[in-house]
Protein backbone atom coordinates (compact mmCIF):
# COMPACT_ATOMS: atom_id res chain seq x y z
CA UNK A 1 0.00 0.00 0.00
CA UNK A 2 1.27 3.57 -0.66
CA UNK A 3 2.07 5.90 2.48
CA UNK A 4 -1.07 8.08 3.33
CA UNK A 5 0.41 11.97 2.54
CA UNK A 6 -0.74 15.04 4.46
CA UNK A 7 -2.37 17.63 2.43
CA UNK A 8 0.36 19.90 0.93
CA UNK A 9 -0.17 23.62 0.26
CA UNK A 10 -0.66 24.92 -3.29
CA UNK A 11 1.90 26.59 -5.38
CA UNK A 12 4.91 25.81 -7.25
CA UNK A 13 5.73 22.32 -7.69
CA UNK A 14 9.70 22.44 -6.93
CA UNK A 15 9.54 22.12 -2.83
CA UNK A 16 11.81 25.27 -1.51
CA UNK A 17 13.88 22.53 0.45
CA UNK A 18 14.78 19.69 -1.05
CA UNK A 19 14.56 16.26 2.00
CA UNK A 20 17.76 14.69 -0.28
CA UNK A 21 20.50 15.93 -2.57
CA UNK A 22 20.67 12.56 -4.25
CA UNK A 23 18.38 9.92 -4.95
CA UNK A 24 19.57 6.29 -5.82
CA UNK A 25 17.65 3.87 -8.22
CA UNK A 26 17.50 -0.05 -7.96
CA UNK A 27 17.30 -0.62 -12.05
CA UNK A 28 15.09 -4.25 -12.54
CA UNK A 29 11.56 -4.17 -11.10
CA UNK A 30 11.90 -0.54 -9.94
CA UNK A 31 12.65 1.04 -13.12
CA UNK A 32 12.27 -1.66 -15.94
CA UNK A 33 10.46 -4.74 -15.73
CA UNK A 34 10.69 -8.41 -16.88
CA UNK A 35 7.77 -9.16 -18.92
CA UNK A 36 8.09 -13.22 -20.44
CA UNK A 37 8.04 -16.84 -19.92
CA UNK A 38 11.50 -17.28 -18.46
CA UNK A 39 11.53 -20.93 -18.67
CA UNK A 40 10.97 -20.21 -22.35
CA UNK A 41 13.79 -17.94 -22.97
CA UNK A 42 15.90 -19.73 -21.34
CA UNK A 43 16.53 -22.44 -23.89
CA UNK A 44 16.43 -20.04 -26.59
CA UNK A 45 19.53 -18.36 -24.13
CA UNK A 46 21.66 -21.79 -24.51
CA UNK A 47 21.20 -22.57 -27.87
CA UNK A 48 22.82 -19.21 -28.15
CA UNK A 49 25.29 -19.68 -26.55
CA UNK A 50 26.72 -22.84 -27.40
CA UNK A 51 26.15 -21.84 -30.88
CA UNK A 52 28.86 -18.76 -30.69
CA UNK A 53 31.12 -21.54 -28.87
CA UNK A 54 30.72 -23.72 -31.69
CA UNK A 55 31.30 -21.22 -34.54
CA UNK A 56 34.80 -19.96 -32.41
CA UNK A 57 35.62 -23.57 -32.43
CA UNK A 58 34.55 -24.83 -28.83
CA UNK A 59 32.51 -27.94 -29.06
CA UNK A 60 31.55 -29.45 -25.54
CA UNK A 61 29.00 -31.53 -25.57
CA UNK A 62 25.82 -29.16 -25.93
CA UNK A 63 23.24 -30.81 -23.36
CA UNK A 64 25.93 -31.67 -20.92
CA UNK A 65 27.73 -28.58 -20.81
CA UNK A 66 24.95 -26.35 -20.66
CA UNK A 67 23.43 -28.02 -17.84
CA UNK A 68 26.62 -28.01 -15.68
CA UNK A 69 26.48 -24.61 -16.46
CA UNK A 70 23.01 -23.34 -15.71
CA UNK A 71 23.56 -26.01 -12.39
CA UNK A 72 26.59 -23.67 -11.41
CA UNK A 73 24.77 -20.48 -12.48
CA UNK A 74 21.76 -21.40 -9.98
CA UNK A 75 24.48 -22.20 -7.18
CA UNK A 76 25.83 -18.81 -7.62
CA UNK A 77 23.05 -17.56 -7.51
CA UNK A 78 22.20 -18.97 -4.32
CA UNK A 79 25.51 -18.22 -3.10
CA UNK A 80 25.93 -14.47 -3.03
CA UNK A 81 22.76 -13.47 -1.52
CA UNK A 82 24.78 -14.92 1.63
CA UNK A 83 28.54 -13.72 0.37
CA UNK A 84 27.24 -10.64 -1.25
CA UNK A 85 30.65 -10.86 -3.28
CA UNK A 86 29.71 -10.34 -7.21
CA UNK A 87 31.88 -13.25 -9.22
CA UNK A 88 30.87 -12.29 -13.00
CA UNK A 89 29.11 -14.61 -15.32
CA UNK A 90 31.99 -14.30 -17.42
CA UNK A 91 33.93 -16.19 -14.48
CA UNK A 92 31.69 -18.71 -14.27
CA UNK A 93 31.85 -19.14 -18.08
CA UNK A 94 35.24 -19.32 -18.06
CA UNK A 95 35.91 -21.55 -15.23
CA UNK A 96 33.32 -24.11 -17.05
CA UNK A 97 35.07 -24.16 -19.99
CA UNK A 98 38.22 -24.38 -17.88
CA UNK A 99 37.31 -27.80 -16.71
CA UNK A 100 35.98 -29.35 -20.26
CA UNK A 101 39.76 -28.69 -21.22
CA UNK A 102 39.70 -25.09 -22.83
CA UNK A 103 41.76 -22.94 -20.84
CA UNK A 104 42.86 -20.43 -23.44
CA UNK A 105 39.22 -19.44 -24.45
CA UNK A 106 40.09 -15.32 -25.52
CA UNK A 107 38.23 -12.61 -24.26
CA UNK A 108 36.53 -11.93 -27.66
CA UNK A 109 35.21 -15.46 -27.26
CA UNK A 110 33.58 -14.94 -23.90
CA UNK A 111 32.52 -11.62 -24.46
CA UNK A 112 30.53 -12.60 -28.03
CA UNK A 113 28.84 -15.64 -26.76
CA UNK A 114 27.56 -13.56 -23.48
CA UNK A 115 26.30 -11.29 -25.64
CA UNK A 116 24.17 -13.38 -27.60
CA UNK A 117 22.76 -14.96 -24.43
CA UNK A 118 21.53 -12.17 -23.19
CA UNK A 119 20.69 -10.97 -26.57
CA UNK A 120 17.72 -13.08 -26.18
CA UNK A 121 16.46 -11.72 -22.65
CA UNK A 122 17.44 -8.40 -23.24
CA UNK A 123 14.05 -8.22 -25.73
CA UNK A 124 11.68 -8.86 -22.51
CA UNK A 125 12.65 -5.88 -20.30
CA UNK A 126 9.87 -2.90 -20.62
CA UNK A 127 10.29 0.01 -19.07
CA UNK A 128 7.97 1.46 -16.60
CA UNK A 129 5.38 4.10 -17.94
CA UNK A 130 6.14 6.37 -15.44
CA UNK A 131 10.11 5.98 -14.97
CA UNK A 132 10.71 8.95 -17.42
CA UNK A 133 8.77 11.27 -16.50
CA UNK A 134 9.24 10.78 -12.64
CA UNK A 135 13.18 11.23 -13.92
CA UNK A 136 12.99 14.00 -15.48
CA UNK A 137 10.86 15.68 -12.86
CA UNK A 138 13.64 15.26 -10.51
CA UNK A 139 16.38 16.13 -12.59
CA UNK A 140 14.42 19.11 -13.26
CA UNK A 141 13.80 19.97 -9.42
CA UNK A 142 17.57 19.58 -9.31
CA UNK A 143 18.37 16.50 -7.74
CA UNK A 144 21.24 14.05 -8.56
CA UNK A 145 20.71 10.47 -9.75
CA UNK A 146 22.48 7.65 -9.09
CA UNK A 147 21.50 3.77 -10.36
CA UNK A 148 23.01 1.05 -8.89
CA UNK A 149 21.95 -2.41 -10.25
CA UNK A 150 23.18 -6.22 -9.34
CA UNK A 151 23.68 -8.52 -11.78
CA UNK A 152 26.24 -10.36 -13.29
CA UNK A 153 27.12 -9.16 -16.19
CA UNK A 154 28.30 -5.66 -16.04
CA UNK A 155 27.55 -5.56 -20.63
CA UNK A 156 24.00 -6.87 -19.97
CA UNK A 157 22.90 -4.28 -17.10
CA UNK A 158 24.42 -1.03 -19.60
CA UNK A 159 22.40 -2.70 -22.39
CA UNK A 160 19.76 -2.49 -20.77
CA UNK A 161 20.02 0.69 -19.38
CA UNK A 162 20.39 1.97 -23.10
CA UNK A 163 17.54 -0.19 -24.66
CA UNK A 164 15.46 2.00 -21.55
CA UNK A 165 17.19 5.35 -22.61
CA UNK A 166 17.96 5.57 -18.53
CA UNK A 167 21.56 6.76 -19.42
CA UNK A 168 20.94 10.54 -19.47
CA UNK A 169 19.43 10.73 -16.28
CA UNK A 170 21.84 9.75 -13.76
CA UNK A 171 25.06 11.60 -12.67
CA UNK A 172 26.39 7.84 -11.49
CA UNK A 173 25.87 4.18 -12.56
CA UNK A 174 27.36 1.35 -10.18
CA UNK A 175 26.80 -2.84 -11.07
CA UNK A 176 27.92 -5.63 -8.89
CA UNK A 177 29.85 -6.96 -11.92
CA UNK A 178 31.88 -4.19 -12.31
CA UNK A 179 32.27 -3.38 -8.48
CA UNK A 180 32.54 -7.03 -7.27
CA UNK A 181 30.25 -6.48 -4.56
CA UNK A 182 26.38 -6.52 -4.56
CA UNK A 183 23.92 -4.74 -2.33
CA UNK A 184 22.97 -4.98 0.40
CA UNK A 185 26.84 -4.54 1.36
CA UNK A 186 26.66 -1.46 2.17
CA UNK A 187 29.96 -0.35 0.28
CA UNK A 188 28.26 -0.24 -3.20
CA UNK A 189 25.87 2.37 -1.96
CA UNK A 190 29.03 4.92 -0.29
CA UNK A 191 30.95 4.32 -3.77
CA UNK A 192 28.04 5.79 -5.22
CA UNK A 193 27.66 8.23 -2.81
CA UNK A 194 31.41 9.13 -2.86
CA UNK A 195 31.52 9.97 -6.86
CA UNK A 196 28.35 12.30 -6.27
CA UNK A 197 30.59 14.17 -2.88
CA UNK A 198 27.87 13.80 -0.57
CA UNK A 199 27.47 12.15 2.78
CA UNK A 200 24.72 9.33 3.50
CA UNK A 201 22.46 11.63 5.31
CA UNK A 202 21.42 13.20 2.07
CA UNK A 203 20.57 11.00 0.07
CA UNK A 204 17.69 8.39 -0.49
CA UNK A 205 17.29 5.04 -2.22
CA UNK A 206 14.63 3.88 -4.11
CA UNK A 207 13.72 -0.11 -5.09
CA UNK A 208 11.60 -3.26 -4.81
CA UNK A 209 13.86 -5.69 -2.58
CA UNK A 210 13.92 -5.59 0.88
CA UNK A 211 17.06 -7.46 1.36
CA UNK A 212 19.09 -6.16 -0.95
CA UNK A 213 18.00 -2.15 -1.63
CA UNK A 214 16.27 -1.66 1.59
CA UNK A 215 19.04 -3.23 4.15
CA UNK A 216 21.88 -2.61 2.27
CA UNK A 217 20.70 1.74 2.12
CA UNK A 218 19.71 1.43 5.67
CA UNK A 219 23.11 -0.05 6.47
CA UNK A 220 24.88 2.35 4.53
CA UNK A 221 22.69 5.09 6.50
CA UNK A 222 20.63 6.18 3.82
CA UNK A 223 16.98 6.72 3.49
CA UNK A 224 15.17 3.40 2.27
CA UNK A 225 12.09 3.84 0.23
CA UNK A 226 10.98 0.46 -1.14
CA UNK A 227 8.49 0.38 -4.21
CA UNK A 228 6.00 -2.23 -4.04
CA UNK A 229 4.12 -2.86 -7.33
CA UNK A 230 6.80 -6.09 -8.31
CA UNK A 231 7.91 -6.51 -4.88
CA UNK A 232 5.48 -9.32 -4.45
CA UNK A 233 7.99 -11.99 -4.24
CA UNK A 234 9.22 -15.37 -1.62
CA UNK A 235 12.23 -13.02 -0.94
CA UNK A 236 10.41 -10.10 0.19
CA UNK A 237 7.86 -12.12 2.29
CA UNK A 238 10.60 -13.97 4.58
CA UNK A 239 12.35 -10.27 4.94
CA UNK A 240 9.28 -8.22 5.56
CA UNK A 241 8.73 -8.78 8.96
CA UNK A 242 12.72 -8.09 9.80
CA UNK A 243 13.68 -5.43 7.41
CA UNK A 244 11.55 -2.21 7.20
CA UNK A 245 11.82 0.51 4.95
CA UNK A 246 11.82 4.24 5.71
CA UNK A 247 9.01 4.90 3.65
CA UNK A 248 6.77 2.73 0.76
CA UNK A 249 5.16 4.32 -2.41
CA UNK A 250 3.28 1.86 -4.73
CA UNK A 251 4.95 3.53 -7.88
CA UNK A 252 7.12 5.83 -9.12
CA UNK A 253 5.16 8.41 -9.84
CA UNK A 254 4.34 8.63 -5.81
CA UNK A 255 8.28 9.83 -5.23
CA UNK A 256 7.74 13.65 -5.75
CA UNK A 257 4.59 14.22 -3.52
CA UNK A 258 6.56 12.07 -0.94
CA UNK A 259 9.57 14.40 -1.37
CA UNK A 260 7.18 17.24 -1.04
CA UNK A 261 5.88 15.99 2.24
CA UNK A 262 9.19 15.26 3.54
CA UNK A 263 10.46 18.93 2.55
CA UNK A 264 7.39 19.83 4.72
CA UNK A 265 7.51 17.39 7.29
CA UNK A 266 11.15 16.18 7.92
CA UNK A 267 12.31 12.90 8.41
CA UNK A 268 13.48 11.25 11.52
CA UNK A 269 14.54 8.25 13.34
CA UNK A 270 10.60 7.52 13.94
CA UNK A 271 9.83 6.34 10.72
CA UNK A 272 6.04 5.31 10.45
CA UNK A 273 5.95 1.98 8.85
CA UNK A 274 3.03 1.21 6.29
CA UNK A 275 1.08 -2.06 6.02
CA UNK A 276 2.55 -5.19 4.27
CA UNK A 277 1.93 -4.98 0.69
CA UNK A 278 1.33 -8.61 0.54
CA UNK A 279 -2.58 -9.25 -0.03
CA UNK A 280 -4.05 -11.96 2.83
CA UNK A 281 -0.19 -12.16 3.97
CA UNK A 282 1.12 -14.04 0.87
CA UNK A 283 3.94 -13.57 -1.38
CA UNK A 284 4.06 -15.09 -4.80
CA UNK A 285 6.80 -17.60 -5.29
CA UNK A 286 9.58 -15.80 -7.29
CA UNK A 287 12.22 -14.24 -7.21
CA UNK A 288 13.93 -10.56 -7.87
Amino acid sequence: MPISEPNLPSGTNQPEKRPFQAILFDLGNTLIYFDGEWEAIQGERDAALIQRLHQAGISPDGKAFLSQFNDQMEAYYAEREFEFIEHTTAYLLRSLLAEWGYAQVSEEVIRSALADMYAMSQAYWKTEADAHPTLQALRAQGYQLGLISNGGDDADIQTLIDQAELRTYFDVILTSAAQGIRKPNPRIFLNALERLSLPPSQAAMVGDSLGADILGARNAGVFSIWITRRSDTAANLAHEDTIQPDAVVESLSELLPLFESLSTHPKNDDRAHPPSPFPEGRGKNSGN
